[in-house]
């Protein structure tokens, strides 16, 4: 069995606590996920089934969230899982204040990431560091907010807003929330997260655990469990943003020993790293890329691949 499933993640899992379920629920090792959920954050976690946790790297890695951010409240962790830093009133925050800043987190914005995060310092991840009371200097890094919008505003005693936020891999949703209230002066955190697209998959698409879990008692008996009835999407429509090579059967052949050739592309295809390469018949082969001639004093760029996903 190969695909991807598109799993809307319960609130209170972990990805590795989806994975494990799907490896059970499946019966196979070979399960792996793009891009790590916090327990509390529901939505879009894209999982890879058997062979295609091998093209994982090769998925987009735009996301998109829902998030709650309510003001005047800071916490260790930058949202309700951690202990509470300050609290403040804030009625008189409105709406238009908020609005007024949040040009500011759209582009490409310097951010620090939170205190409590999986990223690695020293060889030790940030959480770990911090549950064992060790300050650390978190280096800034550059992050891509495409679009930041309001879908509701809740004013009073504890005012919230409720942002769709369009970005790209690593952009922290929580410290976008802190940063927030920092610009404001009054502290803010994340209460609520939900990611509704990922790597390509978008939450209305998605499959619930209980949906899948009904969807394989359906199928018992069956070996192997239809991939179309639990709604895997195959390999070549999960890396469709790639650039597109078809080769005629003697050069597919060619490729899937290994071998290098020539071949005469569009100059765009040529700056491709990874291209996705299919025969004439639709058949896909895997990820192909550029590298030089082994032919001494030919500069020509040749194509080869990364790796074989199915052969001809």
């Amino acid at each position: 069995m190969t695909g991807f499933l598109n799993l809307n993640k319960p609130l209170g899992w972990t990805s590795h606590d989806c994975v494990a379920k799907v490896r059970g629920l499946l019966k196979t090792k070979k399960v792996g996920h793009a891009g790590t959920l916090d327990p509390k954050a529901t939505g879009v976690l894209p999982l890879a089934i058997g062979r295609a946790t091998r093209l994982l790297q090769y998925l987009p890695d735009d996301k998109a969230y829902r998030a709650t951010v309510r003001f005047g409240i800071t916490t260790t962790t930058d949202d309700l899982e951690g202990e509470v830093m300050s609290q403040t009133e804030v009625t008189q925050l409105s709406l238009a204040q908020i609005e007024a800043i949040l040009p500011q987190f759209i582009g490409k914005i310097e951010q620090i990431p939170p205190q409590y995060s999986a990223i690695q310092i020293g060889g030790k991840r940030l959480y770990d560091l911090a549950r064992a009371g060790v300050a650390v200097d978190v280096p800034s890094r550059e992050v891509q907010v495409s679009s930041l919008e309001v879908l509701h505003w809740q004013p009073g005693d504890v005012p919230e807003v409720t942002l769709a936020i369009a970005c790209g891999g690593g952009t922290y949703i929580r410290a976008i929330a802190r940063d927030l209230g920092a610009v404001l002066g009054c502290g803010a955190t994340l209460v609520q997260l939900e990611r509704t697209e990922s790597s390509g998959f978008h939450l209305q698409d998605s499959r619930t655990l209980e949906e899948l879990i009904n969807q394989v008692e359906q199928d018992k008996g069956e070996s192997p469990v239809n991939p179309e009835r639990l709604g895997l999407t195959p390999p070549e429509v999960a890396i469709a943003h790639l650039p597109r090579v078809v080769l005629p059967d003697d050069l597919a052949q060619r490729w899937c020993l290994g071998q290098r050739f020539g071949l005469e592309l569009e100059a765009a295809y040529l700056q491709a790293e990874s291209l996705a390469v299919f025969t004439e018949d639709h058949r896909f082969l895997g990820i192909g890329t550029w590298k030089p001639s082994r032919i001494e004093g030919d500069l020509t760029p040749q194509f080869a691949p990364k790796f074989v996903f199915y052969r001809v």
